[in-house]
């Protein structure tokens, strides 16, 4: 699947290249790792301290849960030959039920992490790509491909790393490295 995606996206770029050709247009091709200058900015680090710290949150609260639960079971284990079968009924719906309310727990857990994540994470690549969009803008790019995403088939020398510019254009420090 993987090759077969590549070879699609070559075909498109040849397409792209041989309309502009035809038609007698430039084709300025740019390319960019977003998730380097993601990463340059101070925003995502911040961004992502905080999502760090939710997910800790979230992970001690089920780590509690378990906890809870497991010495649930262990004290049913070393009971349950003394236990009536009224009562050993009565503790093994307890520990379903404590199973059931960690499991749900825990999809809620995940929906809310997604939605942490993307309040956190949108601002900061909505920027960067206002940032790229201005600068593929300005500087007349027809494409622009993000490296980091693992699309490129192929990366020409006449192809431009604009990473330079669009921290420029951010403001980041040219001393300011992402690898």
């Amino acid at each position: 699947m993987n090759m077969i995606k590549r070879i699609s996206v070559l075909l498109v770029i040849a397409g792209i290249a041989f309309s502009s050709f035809a038609q007698g247009n430039e084709t300025k091709l740019g390319h960019i790792n977003v998730q380097n200058l993601l990463e340059m900015m101070p925003e995502y680090d911040s961004a992502k301290k905080e999502f760090q710290k939710e997910q800790r949150s979230i992970q001690k609260q089920i780590e509690q849960m378990q906890v809870e639960l497991n010495k649930k079971f262990q004290e049913y284990q070393q009971q349950q030959d003394s236990l009536t079968p009224l009562l050993r009924q009565s503790k093994e719906e307890e520990i379903r039920s404590l199973q059931q309310r960690m499991q749900s727990f825990q999809r809620r857990a995940q929906q809310q992490i997604q939605k942490t994540r993307q309040k956190l994470f949108e601002p900061v690549t909505q920027k960067a790509q206002n940032a790229i969009d201005r600068v593929a803008e300005r500087e007349g790019f027809t494409y622009v491909f993000d490296t980091s995403a693992g699309a490129v088939v192929y990366q020409g020398n006449n192809s431009i790393d604009i990473l330079p510019l669009v921290k420029k254009e951010l403001g980041l420090s040219a001393d300011t490295e992402g690898e």
